[in-house]
């Protein structure tokens, strides 16, 4: 007998795997892919199996180096998504009130929605280039909300909140015992200088976040969560019901790429460098667009003039074989999302075209 299961599908993951493709692709959010041969690593250390029951230690050790925290305080998972759906399974029973941010990454909202989570809002305004505003939070909070939900930087505009922004929001929090969860996978593209995880605020923070988006390694899934320890350890033992055992030469290369992290995150600031400066030559007074460029982050979120952005990517596909994600899976149909990770002169074509398009659009 089929069960029905509400919300059990995430429409823009779907979106992103079969439908986004194009020619000349801004629909990505990530840093393009690092060559598997650019990554120094001694092959012939590579293995298939290895001692992984709750983290493979060197992993846990290179992770909690990074992000200043003991290895007590990591827990390994699948991406960034994972780690964000565990999170939430394990602090959250049905019915639990949760304050998340809108606009949204539509696979947090899915997620909580499946997990059946009362989910409650708070705004991130066009007008202040949705920037978190506290006060906007205590407005929304109440006595039943236990978790506080957000992205830094926010996908998809990348918003940059400072850690004293995160900081009196984790106040409000402690107030009425709720924990506040940081998705910080946007924030790992941040490194002139970098912004200390939100884990350091107090134990009443969680942090998500992988290795996906700023540095061109998605197929490694390598992704964390970051909590205090007793927490950590319930977090390990739920993940048994979802990831069991992870894939150890994922584990292995994982490690080599965080002993390397600073030589990538060198070619990932190059390349968003090259692409933002793009961005701003070719699309920055464009006409028929309101556009603000954030000095970091590797998206941004333009608003047309005119029409629904669901209707001009068909047009921009069919005519000009290039693709962007529409912001109705961000809750904006008129708004759209354009990733700066791309190829350098990919991107610049994909954003020729993306302004030729924009021109001939008649909404």
């Amino acid at each position: 007998m089929k069960l029905p299961r509400p919300h059990a599908e995430s429409p823009y993951m779907e979106f992103s795997k079969l439908h986004s493709g194009a020619k000349w692709n801004l629909a990505t959010s990530a840093v393009t892919a690092y060559p598997l041969r650019n990554l120094d690593f001694d092959w012939g250390q590579l293995e298939i199996n290895g001692p992984s029951a709750y983290g493979y230690r060197p992993l846990l050790e290179a992770i909690a180096l990074m992000k200043g925290v003991t290895p007590e305080h990591v827990v390994h998972t699948t991406g960034t998504s994972m780690a964000n759906h565990l999170a939430f399974a394990a602090l959250l029973a049905p019915g639990d009130e949760v304050l998340l941010e809108e606009p949204a990454y539509e696979l947090m909202l899915s997620t909580l929605l499946f997990l059946g989570a009362k989910v409650r809002r708070f705004r991130r305004r066009e007008e202040d280039n949705f920037a978190l505003d506290p006060e906007e939070i205590r407005r929304n909070l109440t006595p039943q909300t236990k978790l506080i939900a957000l992205a830094n930087m926010h996908n998809p505009s990348s918003s940059l909140a400072s850690n004293e922004t995160l900081r009196v929001i984790g106040e409000m929090a402690q107030d009425i015992g709720a924990r506040v969860l940081v998705d910080e996978v946007y924030l790992e593209a941040l490194h002139h200088p970098p912004q200390p995880s939100a884990i350091h605020l107090g134990p009443h923070f969680i942090v998500t976040s992988s290795l996906t988006k700023a540095y061109g390694l998605g197929g490694l899934r390598c992704g964390w969560i970051l909590a205090e320890p007793k927490l950590a350890e319930r977090l390990w033992r739920m993940n048994d019901l979802y990831g069991s055992t992870p894939v150890h030469v994922g584990e292995q290369l994982s490690v080599a790429a965080l002993t390397q992290i600073d030589k990538l995150a060198t070619r990932a600031d190059a390349i968003l460098d090259a692409n933002r400066a793009a961005l701003a030559e070719i699309l920055g007074s464009h006409p028929a667009i309101e556009l603000a460029i954030p000095a970091v982050g590797t998206c941004v979120f333009p608003r047309l003039r005119n029409g629904d952005a669901h209707t001009f990517l068909q047009f921009l596909r069919a005519n000009y074989e290039t693709s962007i994600v529409p912001g109705h899976f961000f809750e904006r149909p008129r708004h759209f999302r354009i990733g700066l990770g791309g190829d350098v002169a990919m991107t610049r074509e994909a954003l020729t075209r993306l302004a030729e398009a924009l021109t001939a659009w008649k909404g």
